[in-house]
């Protein structure tokens, strides 16, 4: 936790130094706020452990801990600044480290530029896990690092892609690094400014969604920029462990990866879905509909949240669409949100497989995902994540429509929420923003953001009594 900390403490440290570069009165509440983060973090960090054995359960209390911590320190600058009030700041900074991408701020052009790069920054550090990066710059932990490791990174397999989970980690985070400095470049040569290039890669690459315009993407009305903010969403929906054997010029386990090839081809499947459904409702010419379908399909898809249309008014189908495209996410091993497309798959596999069985009884039919034989334990952990994320959401959804909300807005702002994505549809949709939710809702909200993050179990796990005897 003192690490964590630490580390929380120097980002917000380069955010006071590019408040005081643009000369803001942000200043102040960033650099207050790196000096608590950092005297607690040197205190807890200087204590002495009564025991080094680290397994699963500290592991799970670390990474739950951990990120409340974060995200509590990463509000302070919001409130010391007097931006927002303490809920609200909350709020935004559980969305900033959970890359979800939801905002309460209705005019974030007004934002001092220290503070928009903070809650900008938040998201690139949550994209690929505070707790990975300790791992990958605190070599002393790795006599934790499988359970940290564990607790913190994304989907139903937990790969490592060298022996040593302090070098899997350096690794991880380098391939991280290297893609986000080709985005950074790219949208500097298709006409942004550095500081919107730096901004935007940091809300791309980590599939976050935040921008420091209203009207997000859309403002900028740029194809290429469009198309090259699709290509790292798309990027960044894909398992890092096989950016890590390209760039290592190992092309083979991306192309076999069965898992990838289904999550390309949900997004040309949807792509192609909402492109006819402009065409034919609004009147869209087939340019029009694939450049717009494509983005929004790509964000939803991958959990960003970026917008260049306010997808809320077209035709019910392209919303419904991209509702149901909100619950299957990235890849596993991505910094995209949901429910994950391995998941997504071993569903699928599993009902066909329970069908077969019904006229062949005694056939041993396996589930694979790709070559592999998904065994029972984890076969059985899926299902119980599935039926446990439904069960949030219900349960979600009920209490916002309890405190008032309509039923649109209730289902797709815990939808959204849940699975990361950011954006919904009606009173919090791709134009609007969550100011309009009680606060008891904005809560309840965050509860759905850092569960879902977290996927369910790490967070969940903490409140069950057996859990802690």
């Amino acid at each position: 936790m003192g690490f964590l900390l630490l580390t929380e403490a120097g980002a917000l440290l380069i955010c006071t130094g590019v408040a005081l570069y643009y000369g803001e009165g942000s200043a102040p509440g960033l650099a207050i706020t790196a000096a608590l983060a950092g005297g607690i973090g040197i205190l807890l960090s200087r204590l002495k452990a009564n025991s080094t054995k680290v397994g699963y359960r500290e592991g799970f209390v670390i990474a739950t801990l951990g990120w409340l911590t974060m995200a509590a320190f990463g509000a302070l600058p919001f409130v010391i600044s007097g931006f927002l009030s303490p809920i609200d700041a909350i709020f935004e900074s559980m969305s900033g480290f959970t890359t979800t991408g939801a905002s309460v701020i209705t005019n974030v052009e007004a934002l001092p530029r220290g503070i928009m790069f903070w809650r900008c920054f938040t998201q690139w550090f949550g994209g690929m896990g505070t707790i990975v990066l300790i791992l990958a710059l605190v070599p002393s932990l790795k006599i934790a690092g499988m359970s940290l490791f564990r607790a913190e990174v994304p989907g139903p397999t937990k790969d490592k892609v060298l022996p040593q989970i302090t070098q899997t980690s350096r690794e991880l985070y380098k391939v991280y690094i290297i893609i986000s400095a080709a985005e950074v470049v790219a949208l500097k040569i298709a006409g942004l400014p550095w500081y919107d290039s730096f901004i935007h890669t940091f809300t791309t690459v980590s599939t976050g969604g935040f921008s420091n315009q209203g009207a997000s993407i859309a403002s900028y009305n740029s194809v290429a920029v469009d198309l090259i903010i699709v290509f790292f969403m798309v990027v960044g929906g894909i398992s890092f462990a096989l950016h890590h054997y390209w760039l290592h010029g190992n092309f083979a386990p991306l192309w076999k990866d069965f898992e990838t090839k289904v999550y390309l081809g949900i997004l040309g499947v949807g792509t192609i879905l909402i492109a006819i459904n402009l065409i034919q409702s609004l009147g869209y010419n087939p340019v029009q509909a694939a450049r717009y379908a494509l983005f929004q399909v790509a964000s939803i898809t991958t959990t960003t949240g970026f917008a260049t249309a306010d997808f809320d008014a077209w035709p019910d189908f392209s919303r419904l669409l991209l509702l149901l495209l909100m619950f299957f996410g990235g890849c596993a091993g991505s910094t995209a949100g949901s429910i994950k497309i391995a998941r997504i798959i071993i569903l699928f596999k599993y009902a066909v497989r329970q069908m077969s069985k019904l006229f062949h009884p005694r056939a041993i039919i396996p589930v694979r995902l790709g070559n592999k034989v998904v065994d029972k334990d984890a076969l059985a952990n899926v299902q119980a994540f599935f039926y446990t994320f439904i069960s949030i959401f219900a349960l979600g959804a009920v209490i916002m429509t309890a405190l008032g909300l309509d039923l649109i807005t209730s289902i797709s702002a815990v939808a959204a929420c849940i699975t990361n994505v950011g954006p919904g549809l009606a009173l919090v949709g791709p134009m609007a923003n969550y100011a309009a939710v009680p606060d008891l809702g904005k809560l309840v909200l965050s509860f759905c953001m850092l569960v879902g993050r977290l996927e369910l179990f790490t967070v969940l796990l903490l409140f069950t009594p057996r859990f802690w005897k």
